[in-house]
């Protein structure tokens, strides 16, 4: 039987040439880091991002990486990653689209063999500011586990491809959906729970009701758990030291959140807006973070009374 391919599936869903060509040039790109992760150094680099987090040699290989091939994808006018300080401009081709990563989500695990990943968020034009989630017109995340795959939406459904031998990206689940009731649960950012009482009450009751305690410490894997299980909740609630959480809007959660939602979940902050709706003001933005199941969500209102 034909298997289907990444190009095939964007072709035949009518993806318009250009969308398809950034996505696929996005692709191979973390074949390369996914390359990198098997034969790459492990060691620190020396450097640290704009948050003033210790960069990992891989950290910066794999933005050095998927830097390139954006800069040679002749469709992209600017790029902003979490390892740089400032949006950058490419000054050549249609410059149709720009696009916001995070190279390697959760890098702090790859030195103890765990699940990491690369975030995208595809928009039009060539500025992030003052957008939304909601205009993403493209989002993938790439899991670099015991195997590679890759989850994409534009907006016409949320599909995983898994990379053969071959070096190929294969469809393996086509149209995931996340189901309103859940099983599982991902509270990230536990030391919350010591100064919110409603936290703390909303994490016993899901513990109280049997619920499955599964959280990997990084977002990429949790939120692919979620999706190839179909259903769950990850959150990651602010606290006295970070009250806007450490997650990052334009890297992270708008990505995510898109094919979260795409998928038939739902995606808040910590007063109940969408996280689709927030305005992006800043590379840095950071924002509390809570999606997955549609009836987790509805329990995380009523215990966070938003």
């Amino acid at each position: 039987m034909r298997k289907t391919s990444l190009n095939n599936h964007l072709r035949q869903s009518g993806t318009r040439d250009s969308l398809r060509h950034l996505i696929l040039d996005i692709a191979t790109s973390t074949k390369y880091v996914h390359h990198a992760l098997k034969t790459g150094d492990l060691g620190m680099a020396g450097t640290s991002n704009l948050y003033g987090e210790n960069q990992l040699a891989l950290d910066v290989l794999a933005n050095e990486i998927i830097k390139k091939h954006l800069s040679e994808s002749y469709v992209v006018g600017a790029f902003a990653s979490e390892e740089e300080t400032s949006v950058v401009q490419i000054n050549h081709g249609d410059q149709k689209y720009c696009v916001a990563f995070d190279p390697l989500d959760g890098s702090s695990l790859a030195d103890v063999n765990q699940s990491v990943g690369s975030i995208f968020g595809i928009f039009e034009g060539n500025n992030f500011f003052g957008k939304t989630g909601e205009d993403q017109v493209a989002s993938l995340f790439v899991v670099y586990g015991p195997r590679t795959s890759l989850v994409y939406t534009t907006k016409k459904g949320v599909h995983e491809f898994s990379l053969n031998d071959l070096g190929e990206f294969i469809l393996s689940k086509e149209n995931i959906r996340i189901e309103n009731d859940h099983k599982i649960f991902a509270p990230g950012n536990l030391r919350a729970v010591s100064e919110n009482r409603n936290y703390a009450n909303l994490v016993e009751e899901w513990s109280k009701n049997g619920k499955t305690l599964r959280y990997s410490g990084g977002m990429v894997p949790d939120i692919n758990s979620i999706l190839m299980k179909g259903q769950g909740v990850f959150t990651y609630p602010g606290h006295s030291k970070y009250p806007q959480g450490k997650l990052r809007l334009l890297f992270e959660c708008a990505p995510l959140s898109l094919i979260v939602n795409e998928a038939g979940g739902d995606c808040i902050d910590q007063t109940g807006n969408s996280i689709l709706k927030i305005k992006i003001e800043e590379i840095g933005q950071t924002t509390p973070i809570f999606l997955g199941s549609k009836n987790a969500i509805a329990t995380v209102k009523k215990h966070l009374n938003i």
